[in-house]
């Protein structure tokens, strides 16, 4: 959703990357392609204005004309203020005291309330809470018999006492719903509303009577987040007729502009709590400002991808594969393979898990052009194996891929193909396993390219011979300790660059600090 203001943000800073200073015009100039970016995301104008006035102002301030790298410092304050205006810091769910919590989602017909409502139910219970889905839509055609089926692929239970399609009373269901919920200990109630195609008085009515009835602890108001400016009209409406505490935003994962994400924290004064980014129930999560503004400047989003890492895998499996590795890379087989395939697939969409990593916004396109499906035959393909070639794939000669391919329903050349690649991975992960590196990464733990890279790279790394005469080598080394101490004393503004283009490690006056959360997976 954010691909063209990603786009438009990184040319922009691409052309202060090389300037040593930045004089008043050059930040003028910023600033005028910044409000642009904005505009063309359908940012609403208040908030366009807002966020370039802190800008500009910040940028001309001593943080920046006195850094070594004024341009990453610019690119820091952006970063920031992006944080500010998307709310920013994590709004968390308030639960009762005494349960049950009860939840009241509301928001137009059509912005995906009900499927939201089984996507919220599902995180709530894997977190360990026993949620309830209340069935109070009883005007659109078969939002009853949806809220059933969405709750049925949850896993969790739905109140639905009315058959809805214009029958019944919702306000009197919810106000029912509570008190099962007390008595069949259900300590979450997710109340789902009916909507309309417009704001109208009637629907306000209802949702104002529902309120009253439950007194829910949170009212979130639904939005889909590809209607740009119509989706701040419709959160300024609700809030003033009816009040809500957060914001969902619902199909983030659309090719729409992205300027309601970026507005409506500002314009209306309530955070953006969720965020809905696919149609399967688990593409559903919390939203982390700074997370979303690291997208936007296509930093990455590193701490969601451990996230869902350590939610997906076992700390004890992934122990065993490690041990495994580390005794040799025979141990490791196809089997082997084909079950961290699957935990990876576990995580979600190929595409998307390469999106969060830091600077692939410039392989975007391959990133699009992805094909899922290529798991799924890769996974045929090794099914299609019997276990002793699984275990030794030496053993597969031509007769035997030509078996393979036929019982797999690909080319003779993709089976061929896959166990090459796959003998190549083993040899990498295995020299990762006892500490080699990967290939052509030096210079980081775990990552020196394996020991006869190391050698190579040891002896171009010598350099010029030390000269014969013991008073003029004093005199070299004594030389080459002053330019050690000036360059720490004085670092030059490459120094300071890291791979997203923000200060870090001698960058200028303020270092960027990784936040409180992912410090702790750094040891």
């Amino acid at each position: 959703m954010f691909d063209t203001l990603s786009d438009r943000l990184a040319n922009t800073f691409k052309t202060l990357r090389g300037r040593g200073r930045l004089s008043e015009a050059d930040i003028d100039a910023t600033a005028r392609d910044i409000r642009v970016a904005l505009l063309e995301a359908d940012v609403a104008l208040p908030v366009v204005r807002a966020f370039v006035a802190n800008v500009k102002q910040r940028a001309l301030g001593a943080e920046v004309s006195q850094a070594l790298n004024p341009a990453q410092q610019v690119i820091k304050i952006v970063n920031e203020e992006l944080v500010t205006i998307l709310g920013g810091e994590t709004r968390r769910l308030r639960f009762a005291k005494q349960p049950p919590t009860v939840i009241m989602l509301a928001g137009l017909q059509g912005a995906g309330k009900t499927t939201l409502a089984g996507k919220l139910a599902q995180w709530l219970h894997k977190q360990g809470h026993t949620p309830l889905l209340v069935a109070c839509d009883l005007q659109r055609p078969n939002a009853v018999t949806q809220l059933s089926v969405v709750a049925e692929r949850a896993g969790v239970a739905v109140f639905a006492p009315e058959p809805g399609n214009g029958v019944g009373d919702p306000v009197k269901v919810a106000k029912d719903s509570i008190g099962f919920a007390r008595t069949q200990q259900y300590d979450v109630v997710i109340v789902d509303t009916a909507g309309r195609l417009g704001v109208d008085q009637e629907m306000m009515q209802q949702a104002a009577d529902i309120r009253d009835a439950v007194r829910p602890d949170e009212i979130l108001f639904v939005v889909d987040a590809m209607i740009g400016q119509d989706a701040v009209n419709t959160a300024e409406a609700f809030r003033d007729g009816v009040g809500f505490d957060g914001v969902v935003l619902s199909k983030l994962d659309g090719d729409a502009r992205g300027g309601a994400a970026l507005s409506i924290a500002h314009v209306t004064g309530k955070q953006i709590m969720f965020a809905s980014n696919g149609e399967k129930l688990d593409e559903f999560d919390a939203f982390h400002p700074d997370r979303m503004a690291s997208r936007i400047l296509g930093m990455g989003d590193v701490l969601s991808l451990i996230e869902k890492a350590e939610q997906t895998f076992s700390q004890a499996e992934a122990e065993k594969m490690a041990a495994k590795l580390a005794k040799g890379p025979k141990e490791f087989t196809l089997d082997d393979f084909l079950e961290q395939m699957e935990q990876v697939r576990k995580m979600g969409s190929i595409s998307k898990l390469l999106g969060m990593l830091p600077g692939m916004g410039q392989l975007k396109e391959q990133i699009n052009n992805l094909d899922e499906k290529d798991v799924d035959r890769t996974a045929a393909i090794i099914k299609s194996m019997t276990p002793g070639e699984r275990a030794d794939p030496h053993l597969i000669n031509g007769s035997r891929r030509a078996r393979i391919a036929r019982g797999s329903g690909v080319e003779v050349s993709a089976v061929k193909g896959l166990v090459e690649r796959f003998f190549d991975a083993r040899k990498m992960m295995s020299r990762m396993a006892q500490g080699g590196g990967m290939p052509g990464m030096p210079g980081m733990p775990g990552m020196g390219g394996g020991p006869g890279r190391q050698k190579k790279q040891q002896k171009q790394a010598k350099g010029k011979r030390q000269s014969g005469n013991p008073m003029k080598r004093k005199e070299e080394a004594a030389a080459a300790a002053a330019r050690r101490e000036q360059q720490s004393q004085n670092p030059s503004p490459e120094q300071g660059n890291n791979p997203f283009g923000l200060p870090g490690g001698g960058g200028g006056g303020q270092d960027f600090e990784l936040p409180d959360d992912f410090k702790k997976f750094m040891g």
